[in-house]
């Protein structure tokens, strides 16, 4: 039997699955969150959210991958013979979503050769985002003239895909070696352009349009759901990754120290990025005589277009741009390999695969998948498949975890394995959010997203696109159940 792979030092681990956590959402979703949910004010439920949901989720992944030295499918199994499937269940989104967060990673690498030239194209960064680089068509079954797709966007997805094999080919020694820099260098960058924001005219009345407390939204249920939902989608809960990385420390590592490390630095980045962002918009508006609330955007167009737009308006605007765009490359890599060794710890662990060639086939086979998104029509349905990813299957995975600890094994046993190798003990609260809090907010929020889709079509999408998301992100839970059927290596 061979021995696990493990991590060079409990810091490789640590830097590993802050990598993981923080990712492009960080910067293009979290200051915009904040800003239309209370502003200041959302701190509360937001700690609130983190203490009672994302850190007990995450202790509970730790848990799970280094108790049982495998991946998601194994860890859940050996927690309760018949909750396997939800681990496939996280794989199988996990995997779905690497097809599509690839090209995002391409579009960051377009942009970064073209930041060089910001200010020729970003009087008109809009039409270069969208015209351009995707050469968008007119709606999801309007995938346009021969070839279908943008070359562009082709070429930067073989890069990000060769850039995933090169890290991981080699095993989780070189991924820790690898986040030593990947995971530091953005944070340098960021402060670089907080620096450069507050410095800016007008940077102050953009941080107080993000930081200026509004205490009545708090009175609005929708706002605490959706600190509960930031939290959840923020600590990359759901995918497995947590586990898989989990399983490379030793069984006597501390995990609550680890997980409140890992989550306290991925709030810290999240807010670090809320300054950059709305001092420069700030300036934005100022330079263009706009309110702050005209020029606030949120997702890739506050990435590809906005901020662009801003830094345009600066002095050695195009290098600015350049660290931008490399802090992005930076922050998505890491969550994308993240993600790809999820899955590939949990094909090794079940059927024994060589992991080298597991990652080769896994990079090419993603490759081809993402040549959807990276089509003319590919921006519709990257929206599509991603809202119905985010939006139910990781809350759903989340929740039957937490069934399957908290109610299908000895939840008291689990803290006091945890607390034996810990710095600092759990007490009881983490039981009660793991069997009762945490899932309750979980099905609050699925269930409020359900009633609001049935209401209203996912951004007036047609009916038949809106199917064929549901179905795509459907089959990872037929997958799952597929998947844990079948025989292992080792015939269990």
């Amino acid at each position: 039997m061979s021995l696990r792979e493990r991590w060079g030092s409990r810091s490789a681990f640590v830097m590993a699955a802050i990598g993981s956590a923080v990712g492009l959402g960080n910067v293009w979703r979290y200051p915009y969150v904040v800003y239309k949910s209370g502003g200041g004010a959302f701190l509360i439920p937001f700690l609130v959210a983190l203490l009672t949901a994302g850190i007990p989720l995450m202790i509970l992944e730790y848990w799970l991958g280094q108790r049982a030295q495998a991946g998601a499918p194994q860890s859940l199994k050996k927690t309760h013979k018949n909750f396997e499937w939800v681990g496939w269940w996280a794989l199988m989104a996990a995997l779905i979503l690497t097809f599509y967060y690839a090209v995002v990673m391409s579009w960051c690498f377009n942009y970064l050769y073209y930041a060089w030239s910001l200010p020729e194209w970003s009087p008109n960064a809009k039409d270069f985002f969208f015209a351009k680089v995707l050469q968008v068509s007119s709606g999801p079954f309007d995938f346009g003239e021969f070839p279908y797709v943008a070359w562009p966007v082709v070429m930067g997805l073989a890069i990000s895909w060769i850039s995933v094999y090169l890290i991981i080919c080699k095993g989780v020694a070189r991924v820790g070696k690898v986040v030593l820099i990947t995971v530091p260098l953005p944070v340098i960058l960021l402060l670089i352009l907080v620096i450069r924001g507050m410095t800016l005219d007008g940077s102050g009345e953009g941080l107080k349009f993000f930081l200026e407390p509004n205490f009545a939204a708090l009175k609005d249920p929708t706002i605490w759901l959706s600190a509960y939902g930031q939290v959840f989608f923020s600590l990359s809960l759901g995918f497995g990754t947590l586990i898989a990385y989990a399983s490379y420390t030793p069984k006597n590592s501390d995990i609550t120290n680890n997980a409140f490390i890992v989550s306290l630095a991925d709030c810290g980045i999240s807010y670090m990025a809320g300054f950059a962002i709305f001092s420069t918009l700030g300036y934005l508006a100022f330079s263009q005589g706009l309110p702050v609330q005209d020029v606030v955007s949120k997702g890739p167009g506050l990435a590809f277009i906005v901020y662009p737009t801003a830094l345009s308006l600066m002095p050695l605007g195009a290098i600015l741009a350049v660290l931008f765009f490399i802090m992005l490359l930076t922050l998505g890599i890491d969550s994308l390999f993240s993600m790809v060794e999820g899955v590939i710890a949990g094909v090794h662990d079940k059927w024994g695969f060589s992991k080298g060639k597991l990652v080769g086939l896994y990079c090419i086979f993603a490759f081809m998948m993402g040549l959807l998104f990276a089509s003319k029509a590919g921006l519709y349905w990257l929206d599509i498949i991603d809202h119905f990813v985010t939006e139910y299957t990781l809350l759903l995975v989340g929740l039957f975890q937490c069934v399957a600890v908290g109610w299908f094994s000895n939840i008291s046993q689990a803290r006091q394995e945890i607390n034996k190798q810990s710095d600092f003990s759990l007490g009881i609260w983490w039981e009660l959010c793991i069997k009762y809090i945490a899932p309750v907010i979980l099905v609050a929020i699925l269930g409020s997203s359900l009633y609001q889709e049935l209401q209203k079509p996912y951004e007036g999408y047609p009916s038949q696109a809106l199917a064929i998301g549901v179905a795509m992100t459907a089959s990872a839970f037929l997958a799952g159940w597929l998947f844990a059927s079948l025989k292992g290596r080792h015939h269990e």
